[in-house]
């Protein structure tokens, strides 16, 4: 049997396989020291960091949980954790475990800034100005917690202060990757063109930066270019990431799957939970990232009844669930366990979990009625949500699917089993989803309202108010002015859902006729269904 390596043996091997670009080796060394070394924390640490980075999100979080479990008082463990479950939008949870990190091990720079980042999603801007000026304070030359200031600055309107950090950023750090930051100030200013001139002089664009001149240029009617920004970007980003890719075959696989239990006759036999009238409700606004959900939401939670939820986990959960349940069968099989008399009790569980996940997130606040769940492809859960809250309302976003994939293309986005990163695999999870949805409204009983992003467009008033009486609610003219409510929405429209509504993005796929040219027949039945045009 050989002798286990020294510590300091695989410390320097894991920093030369880091440093050379070896992932995997990397991960394995460091698995190794947890093996042998299980008190070291910057071992945990660092393989979280490095799976998390990699796309490995489902195994960066596991050992980020064993390690919380074998050092409950680590305040390295509780800050990793906390990061894992901020990026999951989880972030009450995440708030918790950075300020059980403080206690624990005392400030710090990075766990204020990740602290102040948190609570910037969150909307409490002042909370997270505070925490920003804590971690200046103890770092006052890093130019990272300056950017991230800055954008606090931004979010709550005060351009000229976000400069002034910006600035300040950039005398402390990288000028390219402060250009990125002030890029998007001018666009948040309205100064497009100067925006442009920022990034078109950067030496070095990273994969966020060309999306960001990919809309600036498509913007400015430069769409090859900003096409190429858009591809570029992408792959930028999925080699970032690990080498991101869409597992198609599982994806058809899992659908085909949900396809053939969840049919009417089993529906009808599933369990559905009693309405909690102590508490409240959520609103499921459904459909494809980029076809108008973040809008929508912002209109329903500019009534004064309502609160933004944003993207919630909470309705996948319900699946991880059912087989933590029911392990010895897959799911959606497994739920046939609910069928029996000794097993309707779980439709009420479903309902109590994601109300006690969202009364964590402070959403089931007395004082409103309702929340508004958007997370993207939720509606691949729709059976799940239907036993849990069957007289929830639901509304579904349509926008025209190519103008949908355009827009994908030009934003970092990791739903759908990161189908966002090749037009292709966009388009073809776009199909599939399509498909199962269209099950799903043949074989499920309830109601939903659909809502065309172009007809609420066309015409705001008349739409909004559908979707505010679907939603069971009076009509407020607060819901007109949306882009007036100051509320910070965590998604790639934030700055968007600022500004009165406008026409600019409704048929936008035409610009790019020939790039889509290779999709068009996949997303045929979508575009038929619908009464889409195509070029």
């Amino acid at each position: 049997m050989e002798p286990i390596p020294s510590l300091e043996a695989l410390r320097s091997r894991y920093r030369e396989q880091r440093e050379r670009g070896l992932v995997a080796d990397a991960c394995r060394t460091l698995a190794e020291v947890i093996a042998a070394f299980p008190g070291e924390d910057w071992a945990h640490a660092a393989l979280t960091r490095l799976l998390r980075e990699n796309g490995r999100r489902d195994e960066a979080e596991r050992v980020a949980r064993a390690a919380l479990a074998r050092s409950p008082d680590s305040a390295s463990a509780h800050d990793t954790f906390g990061t894992l479950l901020s990026e999951r939008n989880e972030l009450p949870a995440g708030e918790w475990h950075f300020r059980r990190a403080l206690e624990l091990g005392g400030s710090s720079a990075p766990l204020l800034a990740n602290l102040g980042l948190n609570l910037m999603q969150q909307g409490r801007l002042a909370e997270a100005e505070a925490a920003y000026k804590g971690a200046h304070a103890l770092a006052p030359r890093d130019a990272r917690i300056l950017a991230q200031w800055a954008k606090v600055a931004e979010v709550a309107g005060d351009v000229a202060r976000a400069s002034e950090l910006l600035d300040r950023a950039a005398a402390a750090g990288s000028e390219d990757d402060v250009d990125l930051l002030r890029a998007r100030l001018c666009i948040r200013a309205g100064e497009h063109d100067r925006a442009l001139d920022l990034l078109e002089r950067c030496r070095e664009l990273n994969g966020e930066a060309h999306l960001e001149r990919g809309r600036l240029r498509d913007r400015a009617g430069r769409h090859a270019e900003a096409w190429q920004d858009f591809v570029e970007g992408k792959r930028k980003l999925a080699a970032q990431s690990g080498g991101l890719t869409w597992p198609g075959d599982a994806v058809r696989t899992f659908f085909e799957r949900l396809q053939r239990f969840f049919v009417a006759r089993n529906l009808r036999r599933l369990p559905q939970a009693a309405v909690r009238p102590d508490t409240a409700q959520p609103v499921f606004v459904c459909g494809f990232p980029r076809s108008g959900t973040t809008l929508v939401e912002q209109i329903l939670c500019s009534h004064p009844d309502v609160r933004p939820g944003g993207e919630l986990p909470f309705a996948g959960d319900l699946r991880d669930l059912a087989n933590r349940l029911f392990p010895d069968t897959a799911f959606p099989a497994n739920l046939s366990r609910t069928w029996t008399a000794d097993g309707h009790w779980v439709a009420s569980l479903f309902r109590d979990y994601y109300l006690a996940r969202a009364a964590e997130s402070g959403l089931t606040d007395p004082t409103s009625r309702l929340f508004v769940d958007k997370m993207p492809f939720n509606e691949m859960y729709l059976p799940l949500i239907r036993m849990a809250f069957p007289r929830a309302p639901i509304i579904r976003v349509v926008r025209h699917p190519l103008d949908v994939c355009v827009s994908m293309m030009a934003h970092h986005l990791t739903h759908g089993f990161n189908c966002a990163f090749r037009i292709e695999d966009t388009a073809a999870h776009l199909a599939a989803m399509f498909e199962l949805t269209e099950h799903y409204r043949r074989e499920l009983d309830g109601a939903e309202l659909v809502v065309r992003y172009e007809e609420l467009v066309a015409d705001q008033e008349a739409v909004t108010r559908r979707i505010v009486a679907h939603a069971g609610l009076p009509f407020d003219e607060a819901c007109l002015r949306f882009h007036t409510n100051p509320r910070y929405a965590r998604t790639p429209s934030y700055d968007q859902v600022t500004e009165p509504l406008h026409a600019r993005s409704v048929g936008r796929y035409r610009h790019y006729a020939g790039a889509l040219a290779g999709v068009v027949p996949v997303l045929r039945p979508v575009l038929s269904a619908w009464g889409y045009d195509a070029p």
